[in-house]
């Protein structure tokens, strides 16, 4: 019994002198990419002087950006996410219009960033640079394509950030980085001085954790003039589009219907966008593609997708195929997978969808309305998870987004904190225009909508707390009647559950080394590691109820 003691105690300080090694190591660690790896190149471009008083400065003045690598900077290679790309190209001579009057807005550009190879994706990966890390989910994806620039504004590098939008990319990174991102109306922002990725969907967007600066930036590019801001008269939330999201749906849509409540004295629409978009557009049934790799309960959703997905890889193969087949690089196997797959080539079609799909919405949300629907299925995938190479995942992400896609309506995507400890958000959509509209709703409603999702997790937080010390205080008792019947085994168990439930109350950890110490007493196996699990219960026991 004495060498086995002797070992026990060896054994504990052995592990406690391990975990105590790991602890500090784990303080000690440094990020290996202090940017996160959102850039590919770091760039200084400056603003002009500032005007003479009494002209106002810059609008600008102050704050500092990055830019997507699809967007052109004269001197530099655009390398739109891949490395033969770059190879293969040379530097631009002119720099996008769009950087330019941001610039001499008053804005530094500080850096170009990483995107998905050739804009292609939704996840935010990258073999040739590398994939950011996720500052608010490490463990995660990004989103993509415009990965890098949403990772800059998540990170604190940047104020806000450039991306490039077809099919949700830069509404997708931004929920998943849990940072404001706007996608403007489809043509309204100039697409000079990008690389195209498909025309009929391209825009560019913008990233901020600010919604004053989302809106600032947004005026300078929309070229608005000053005007009174103009409250929306009506909300309609898509109940039937929340049933795809994975995060409970009460969760998403309380927050912006108390907040619709508080700010404005009205009551939410509630109403089935499916049903709306079938008694819309009837053409919409010749994509149905027999609802393959989709929810079957959302027909017109998904056909409307198939439409959008087909016409960005048409108008994509018209821009890119010819340098593909010439070039041959290794492309990602599930772009070539995509890009090889037999399709329509309905354009007429398509666009007959999408004009239509502008109509419908403008006639629901007219000049003061605005839609909610999710953004995002969920939570971000995690890295290298299966759900980046399921059809059947991509394309139920894909018909949320393809909504504003397909209508050139412009959309906001707003975070609404965390769930499961991942960035969590929804979306606002204004008909095709209406930009100003939109951007003025977010600034008015930000401030509310964060304090109403700070209020509901407060309140699930404090209601699960207390269900679980209620739990945990049944477990205590069940332990003690146990151990009154001298069954150890059973309290160990029972306490061991409690502290599970909540591991604050050092009275748990005190009776469980008591029950315990009863079954060795009874029982005493001649296995060594029974007692350094004692001892270990017995450390922990006296450790916490030191400090509790």
């Amino acid at each position: 019994m004495a060498s086995s003691g002797a070992a026990a105690n060896l054994w504990v300080l052995l592990g406690l002198g391990i975990a105590g090694v790991l602890l500090a190591a784990r303080k000690l660690k440094r990020p290996a990419r202090p940017d996160h790896g959102a850039f590919i190149a770091r760039l200084e471009l400056l603003p002009p002087p500032q005007p003479p008083p009494p002209q106002a400065p810059h609008p600008l003045t102050g704050l500092c950006f990055a830019i997507a690598d699809a967007l052109h900077v004269s001197g530099y290679i655009t390398s739109f996410g891949s490395l033969e790309w770059a190879k293969t190209h040379d530097a631009e001579t002119q720099t996008s219009p769009v950087v330019s009057a941001l610039v001499d807005g008053g804005a530094v550009c500080v850096g170009k960033t990483v995107i998905d190879e050739m804009a292609y994706s939704i996840h935010g990966e990258n073999k040739h640079f590398d994939t950011p890390t996720n500052p608010a989910a490490p463990d995660r994806v990004p989103g993509g394509c415009s990965s890098g620039s949403a990772v800059a504004v998540a990170g604190g590098m940047v104020d806000f950030a450039l991306g490039i939008d077809s099919i949700g990319g830069v509404r997708i990174p931004g929920a998943y980085c849990g940072v404001l991102a706007f996608r403007p109306s489809h043509a309204v922002v100039s697409s000079g001085g990008i690389i195209p990725v498909a025309p009929s969907l391209d825009t560019i967007g913008w990233f901020a954790r600010d919604p004053s600066v989302l809106r600032r930036v947004g005026h300078l590019l929309l070229r608005l003039n000053y005007a009174d801001i103009r409250p929306p008269r009506h909300f309609y939330i898509a109940d039937d589009c929340f049933e795809l999201s994975k995060i409970p749906a009460r969760r998403l849509t309380q927050v912006v219907s108390k907040s619709v409540e508080k700010l404005f004295g009205r009551q939410v629409t509630r109403m089935n966008l499916e049903n709306y978009l079938s008694s819309k557009i009837s053409s919409l049934r010749n994509y149905s593609n027999g609802h393959k790799n989709g929810d079957s309960r959302f027909p017109s959703l998904l056909a409307l997708c198939n439409a959008m997905r087909s016409l960005h890889k048409h108008e994509f193969k018209d821009q890119h195929m010819e340098w593909i087949n010439s070039v041959k690089p290794a492309v990602d196997a599930r772009t070539v997978s995509n890009l090889s797959e037999d399709g329509d080539s309905d354009i007429d079609g398509y666009q007959d969808v999408r004009n239509k799909a502008r109509l419908a919405l403008g006639a629901l949300l007219k000049d003061d309305g605005i839609l909610v629907i999710p953004i995002a299925l969920g939570c971000p995938p995690k890295l290298n998870a299966k759900e980046l190479s399921s059809e059947s995942y991509n394309c139920q992400t894909l018909c949320l987004s393809s909504l504003a896609s397909m209508s050139g309506c412009c959309q906001v995507s707003i975070p609404l904190g965390t769930h499961d400890k991942c960035p969590v958000s929804v979306s606002f959509i204004a008909r095709h225009g209406c930009d100003r509209f939109l951007l003025d709703t977010i600034q008015t409603m930000y401030a509310t909508i964060q304090e109403q999702v700070d209020i509901l997790a407060k309140s699930n937080v404090s209601s699960k707390q207390a269900m679980n010390e209620e739990a945990a205080e049944t477990a205590k008792e069940k332990g003690n009647v146990a151990f009154k019947e001298k069954q150890w085994q059973m309290a160990v168990n029972f306490y061991t559950e409690a502290i599970k439930l909540n591991g604050k109350v050092a009275t748990y950890y005190s009776n469980r080394a008591a029950a315990f110490l009863e079954l060795t007493r009874h029982a005493p196996p001649p296995q060594s590691n029974f007692f350094v699990q004692y001892g270990v219960y017995l450390i922990v026991s006296v450790f916490l109820t030191l400090i509790c």
